[in-house]
């Protein structure tokens, strides 16, 4: 009995003690990672640019191991990757999928191409954005995402109230006092911004409030409109503010024209509040799928000059209105935006705004005159650097095109903007109206600017019109222009930005008769490229046993020297070592290359090496190097193949005999202009 009740005792006393410890001990700590059924899946071309969050854990499935996702760099990626491939590509997981954990990082100058995994990967000069791929883990502290958010999510407006920019006693604009200080050009829109009562939008990066606030001076990276300025008002003239050409000016209007800018700007907004036209998209009552054999991205940099007047620019916005409707706007087909530029360009609309023509047409009936010069150089360097972006809706697959119209002629040099645009993947059209007459002409700051700007001075990228009255006439012959993708693939931004290196076969099989057609045949693609210092530039090597350089890149600028050079290359004869070829012209050739220009190799051979093909050809691919083998008669499928860059049909070609070679010129070049514009644009 005693023994019963001490043990009782002890029994009551440890769960008392127990109880105790339970209710004192702190409560475990959530984690802050997910279970393996939260995690988010991603399809195999998902590019890691098209995701906002800055760091996630993903699920890739199996099959993404295809050279149709491109991946570029190595160990660390340009964000226009394929996130499984490079996953694949940098070993963290194999082509059955998996999970896998992906961190942003800046963007970097130059992308190192390899192959690593069954994956080639890219070699790019330059990229905005980068990211990492490691074990899909999470890592400690770090709160991942169940659900990825994407690119084309809509912002939230902020409501704001404008503010009123300060007038002199004439109702004129401030004058310029900083960079970014108010045109007598923008009269109207500052007047349309004080009299606006609904809410103005902002871009998607800012927070929602809903307490109007006076607007802030803060620049929007899309547009380049400047924001009211309180700067003391000063008087400007006519002079400053109509568009002056040098020593001449040119008055077209008599009439309503005629008035003072800054009274025409006044009028015209008294008639008109409306605001600006949100950059960003909104909800649309029906999204057209479009004209699907037009995909082009487009942009339309409008002439907003003064010399235009108020009735040759509504007979432009007309144009404009036509040249959407003709198009069928839609998301599978083509996209549009516009730009209009005077002293400054500024954004109307981006290619995400609007997603059928009927929007479109009644977005270009608001859009209100800028006034100004006719500076279409600054609006060229505009278009390159800040509109085709994965943030305005730029696709990236399809080819971006610019068509630029100019009342006259140009206010600014429009050569070297153009130049960069092209070397960006931009093809440039001008539709240039009412050109400079015989005793105009002096007064034109740069001569010839159409040829200089346009992508080639064949014809096809440019159209002069007589009269602004006679616009209407040119509207389906420009449709058609900028719809024909096959002739935009080979436009001058694929054929002025590559280092291009012949390596020929000299070897005693070829023979004296047949190596002068080889000679041709890279002739006949040489003079198919835009050849200088700046834009592509050419290089032979000639082998056999051994290898000689025939000229290096920095030899010749012109394409006749160039053609030239090839004509005197004089026949080696002797044996067939390809490998130590190919290593040969990555030293002296490659090596030497710009880093701003694209690696591109032709080899051509008509029988099978001495030596090992497939060890110096993967170097050189990890080098960047695009390489193309053409083979001849006796030469081996299976070190074409080595040689070529993946996909090989694509990059390798075989005749059976000499005399038909000239057949695969055009092949060769639509090919590497093809792959130039699947490239990124930055």
């Amino acid at each position: 009995m005693k023994a019963t009740a001490i043990a009782t005792f002890f029994g009551v006393f440890l769960t008392c003690t127990y109880t105790a410890k339970e209710a004192t001990k702190k409560p475990k700590k959530p984690k802050l990672y997910f279970a393996l059924t939260d995690v988010p899946q991603i399809d195999c071309d998902v590019k890691a640019g098209k995701i906002i969050n800055p760091e996630f854990i993903a699920k890739c499935p199996p099959g993404c191991q295809d050279v149709k996702y491109r991946v570029y760099g190595t160990d660390i990626y340009a964000s226009f990757s394929s996130v499984c491939n490079a996953a694949i590509h940098s070993g963290i997981i194999d082509n059955t999928g998996g999970k896998i954990l992906v961190q942003k990082v800046a963007g970097h100058s130059a992308y190192r191409g390899s192959f690593s995994n069954g994956v080639r990967s890219l070699s790019l000069p330059r990229w905005r954005e980068s990211f990492l791929v490691s074990e899909g883990k999470p890592r400690k502290g770090v709160t991942y995402p169940s659900t990825l958010e994407y690119s084309s999510s809509k912002s939230t407006a902020v409501k704001s109230e404008p503010k009123k920019p300060e007038q002199d006693p004439k109702g004129m604009k401030s004058a310029d006092t900083s960079n970014t200080s108010e045109k007598a050009s923008e009269q109207g829109d500052a007047i349309r911004k004080e009299y606006q009562t609904s809410p103005v939008p902002t871009p998607a990066t800012q927070m929602a409030t809903t307490t109007p606030t006076p607007m802030t001076t803060t620049t929007d990276p899309s547009t380049t409109v400047p924001q009211p300025t309180t700067t003391p008002a000063t008087t400007r003239t006519t002079a400053a503010a109509a568009k002056t050409r040098p020593g001449l000016h040119r008055v077209r209007e008599m009439g309503s024209s005629s008035v003072h800018p800054a009274y025409a700007s006044v009028v015209a907004a008294a008639s008109s509040f409306s605001s600006k036209e949100e950059l960003n998209p909104k909800p649309l009552e029906s999204i057209s799928q479009g004209n699907q054999n037009c995909k082009v991205d487009l942009s339309f940099l409008m002439d907003g000059s003064w010399s235009i007047g108020k009735r040759r620019f509504q007979l432009q916005k007309r144009f404009l209105g036509n040249v959407a409707q003709a198009l069928g706007i839609g998301s599978a087909g083509p996209l549009m935006g516009i730009i209009q530029y005077g002293d400054d360009p500024s954004t109307e609309f981006n290619l995400k705004t609007y997603a059928n023509s009927k929007d479109i047409r009644n977005a270009i009936e608001k859009i209100q005159q800028k006034g100004g010069l006719s500076n279409v150089g600054k609006a060229l360097s505009f278009v390159n650097k800040n509109f085709f972006l994965d943030a305005n809706g730029n696709r990236g697959g399809a080819p971006n095109v610019v068509v630029v119209v100019v009342d006259g002629w140009p206010t600014d040099q429009v050569e070297e903007a153009s130049r960069l645009a092209r070397e960006s993947g931009i093809n440039i059209f001008f539709v240039t109206v009412e050109a400079a007459a015989q005793n105009e002409k002096q007064n034109v700051i740069e001569p010839n600017f159409v040829d200089k700007a346009v992508c080639r001075t064949n014809g096809f990228y440019s159209i002069n019109v007589p009269s602004w009255f006679s616009l209407h006439k040119v509207v389906q012959p420009l449709v058609k222009r900028v719809c024909d993708t096959d002739r935009l693939v080979c436009s001058k931004t694929c054929l002025n930005s590559a280092d291009i290196g012949f390596v020929i076969d000299g070897s005693s099989s070829v023979g004296t008769s047949n190596f002068r057609t080889v000679l041709q045949f890279v002739a006949n693609i040489s003079k198919e490229f835009e050849i200088s210092d700046t834009d592509t530039r050419v290089g032979a090597v000639q082998y056999t046993y051994e290898q000689r350089l025939e000229f290096s890149f920095d030899k010749y600028s012109t394409k006749e020297d160039v053609l030239s050079a090839i004509k005197r290359i004089s026949y080696w004869s002797g044996g067939t070592s390809t490998g130590a070829a190919i290593s040969y012209a990555s030293e002296q050739l490659f090596s030497k290359s710009k880093p701003n220009k694209r690696k591109i190799m032709i080899l051509i051979t008509d029988g099978r090496s001495y030596d090992d093909v497939s060890v110096p050809a993967m170097e050189a691919h990890r080098n960047g190097v695009i390489a193309y083998s053409i083979g001849v008669a006796w030469a081996a499928p299976d070190e074409l193949e080595a040689i070529a860059t993946d996909p090989h049909k694509e990059h390798s070609f075989f005749v059976d005999e000499f005399d038909n070679l000239y057949r695969y010129v055009n092949q060769l070049i639509q090919n590497i202009c093809t792959e130039f514009n699947s490239q990124p644009r930055n």
